[in-house]
């Protein structure tokens, strides 16, 4: 009767409801959300008619606790916060919402706290749990008592053209690599306000050494950020060859000041305004929706900057490139972070947005700037208790009703300590937003785990008799509650803002210098199994398609090879091999071979040519096929000219380039190819003949054999 769908940030409820909106079933004209009632909770409220719900899993949980949500709670996916929680967060029945209320209830994302945390809240309900998930971890298979009804892998789905693989190229600067030592000297360096990016230039009392990890943190060089910026930029023929424009390309920062400076430097670095690379984080100044839906569907912007928000479950098709700017320690965090490049595109569909593409999406790039790819990952992101924990974790978890001693012990020390650091007008702001100020804040939380205090409240519960348990848990949970009650996300912000805002030094003595930007050694691998099984599919298909046997068999005859058998190799390796499409061969081929980056095939077609020459040994290194075509049309016309033959005057000229033209396109020109374009544009096969006459035949003889040569 009703189904619940779950996710744990809105951003992916959003996006599940689009692919709701969107599904056509196989027996019906009608989409989903018109035969079915599909209702996305943005408020407390479900109508008694939804048959689907679509809700993150703070906002169930706010509905059976009986209590409003804060709106911020939803845009940050609980895994990401440390909590130092030791029991499940309690949940009662609610008549309001009952047992039986859903039938199943789909987990998405299901790998993550969902099922940790927040398991009460699916263990309330009498339904049927179904979990999706592309990184399943150890606790993800326990929870399902390793019970798998389906899976897929990426490399099946790869095969099956369901989804597409990737290429590492790494970019590593000496900074990047070591750091660098800004000399005191006497000399005043700028040193930014991270909160307000405010700048103020002081004298350095002595020298300061950074290492690799403290960029973006601790201290910015803008020209490390620059010089990764500037070598991708020039780089991009050689990682994406024939581009006329700058792929679609995601770049992961480490925190939102980072994302600023990268978003003003790439518009610098490409010259380009600001529609070219826009910030998609929750502290961006512009929707991060509307962004996003640019970023899919609309020429720009080209580039998108973001730390999280769009690192997992979100879908944008024409992504080619990720640019990683900071590492990850996390295996599934990192695999859900490439998965945003996975997806697969039609031509016609990344044409529109990428309007120099020659083919589907085949691949994309992962641009390794900071060593992602080669670091230590541990399985999963902690969730465990564990000491050290963020003050932006603890706020969250006391705006979402984390109530445990622990946790509120250690956000009272935190807050008592960050007091001492402020000045009046920090005081002042966080005072107007909570409406008491920060010390009145630290001792409500310290009272709310007061043996005394709770037993005080717990003997008004019991009406003044002794107390028993269970009113002195109602009493901890009330006190607790009117402590954290001044916690919402525009306080949290804030303070977590006043926080950060220690000033970072801006390095301006040290420019960046690059060290390496070449195909990682695990992208070459990839290149040579590539290569290796496309001529083993060549091989097995020898016998089956003409086309293959005159290249491998029959060399010589190669001149008889047409357009149409051509298409027929091109069609059946679609069809079988997706995954060996050949302009993605190509560049793998390119890497082997050392190609220049300005090589590059003028479609599929002569791509596909060009390779089967090169398995078939008829070239000894990938050569573009046009570039084939022309050096033996220099060499037929000089042959010519200076032998007993026709020699050709301008007008027979430009006719034969018109023909060099489409064999290079083609491979081979038919009789009935003069009536096509462009011929017929230009008088056909009739004008052919005036200008050649008896010759003509001949001619076409000879241009199909010498130029395929």
């Amino acid at each position: 009767r009703r189904v619940l769908f779950l996710v744990d940030t809105r951003n992916l409820g959003e996006q599940a409801e689009q692919e709701f909106m969107r599904y056509l079933p196989n027996d019906d004209n009608r989409t989903f959300t018109e035969l079915y009632n599909v209702q996305r909770l943005t408020s407390n409220h479900i109508d008694d008619a939804s048959q689907v719900v679509i809700s993150t899993i703070q906002r169930l949980y706010s509905i059976l606790k009986g209590e409003p949500l804060d709106e911020s709670a939803e845009l940050v996916n609980p895994a990401e916060r440390k909590t130092l929680r030791r029991e499940p967060m309690p949940v009662v029945y609610n008549p309001a919402l009952p047992i039986e209320f859903f039938d199943f209830i789909v987990i998405d994302e299901c790998h993550r706290s969902i099922y940790n945390l927040w398991q009460q809240v699916l263990d309330y309900f009498d339904a049927f749990l179904i979990g999706l998930t592309a990184t399943p971890d150890a606790r993800t298979f326990a929870f399902f008592h390793e019970n798998v009804v389906s899976e897929y892998t990426h490399e099946e789905a790869v095969a099956d053209g369901v989804n597409v693989g990737y290429d590492v190229y790494a970019i590593e600067t000496e900074v990047t690599r070591q750091g660098a030592e800004i000399k005191a000297a006497g000399q005043y360096v700028p040193r930014r306000d991270k909160l307000t990016r405010r700048k103020r230039w002081e004298l350095l009392d002595e020298d300061v050494r950074y290492g690799g990890k403290d960029l973006d943190r601790d201290v910015v060089n803008p020209s490390q950020i620059r010089l990764v910026l500037r070598t991708y930029r020039d780089k991009l023929p050689e990682i994406f060859p024939g581009r006329k424009e700058v792929p679609k390309t995601l770049i992961f920062a480490k925190n939102d000041s980072h994302a600023e400076d990268i978003v003003r430097i790439a518009r610098e670095v490409f010259g380009e305004g600001n529609d070219f690379c826009k910030k998609v984080t929750y502290k961006a100044e512009e929707d991060p929706q509307s962004v996003l839906s640019q970023f899919r569907n609309d020429y720009n912007p080209r580039i998108a900057v973001t730390v999280d928000m769009i690192a997992t479950g979100t879908d944008v098709r024409p992504l080619e490139a990720l640019i990683f700017m900071r590492d990850v320690k996390s295996r599934n965090y990192f695999e859900q972070m490439k998965g945003r490049g996975t997806r697969v595109l039609g031509y016609d569909d990344l044409k529109k947005v990428t309007p120099s593409t020659r083919t589907p999406k085949t691949h994309f790039v992962i641009i390794d700037a900071v060593g992602v790819t080669k670091s230590i990952k541990t399985d999963s992101r902690p969730l465990e208790r564990k000491p050290g924990v963020p003050l932006k974790d603890l706020l969250y978890g006391a705006m979402l009703g984390m109530h445990d001693e622990d946790a509120l012990i250690s956000l009272a020390n935190r807050l008592a300590r960050l007091n001492q650091q402020l000045d009046e007008p920090e005081r002042a702001q966080i005072a107007a937003i909570a409406g008491k100020p920060l010390p009145q804040i630290t001792r409500d939380l310290l009272a709310a785990v007061d043996p005394d205090r709770i037993e005080a409240r717990a003997r008004e519960l019991a009406g003044g008799l002794g107390p028993g348990e269970e009113q002195r848990q109602q009493a901890r949970e009330a006190l607790a509650r009117e402590a954290t009650a001044v916690f919402t996300g525009e306080l949290n912000e804030l303070i977590e803002g006043i926080r950060r805002s220690h000033e970072q030094i801006i390095d301006e003595q040290n420019p960046d210098r690059l060290l390496r930007a070449e195909w990682d050694g695990e992208a070459r691998e990839n290149a040579q199994k590539l290569a290796r099984d496309f001529e083993d599919y060549l091989r097995e298909q020898r016998d089956e398609l003409t086309a293959l046997g005159i290249f491998f068999d029959q060399p010589w005859r190669r001149r008889e090879v047409t357009y149409g058998m051509l298409k027929e190799v091109l069609a059946r390796l679609r069809r079988d091999r997706p995954q060996l499409a050949p302009l993605r061969v190509w560049r793998a081929y390119a890497q082997l071979d050392a190609l220049p980056a300005n090589a590059s095939p003028k479609s599929e077609l002569t791509a596909l040519v060009a390779l089967i020459r090169r398995v078939t040994g008829l070239d000894e290194t990938l050569t573009p096929f046009d570039e084939t075509v022309n050096r033996n049309f220099k060499r037929w016309v000089f042959g010519r000219h200076q032998g007993a033959g026709q020699k050709f005057n301008e007008a027979q000229m430009a006719w034969l380039r018109m023909i060099r033209d489409h064999i290079a396109a083609s491979h081979h020109l038919e009789r009935e190819d003069l009536e096509l374009e462009p011929f017929d544009q230009a008088g056909g096969l009739g004008r052919m003949w005036r200008l050649f006459g008896e010759q003509m035949d001949g001619i076409i003889d000879e241009m199909n054999e010498a130029l395929a040569a």
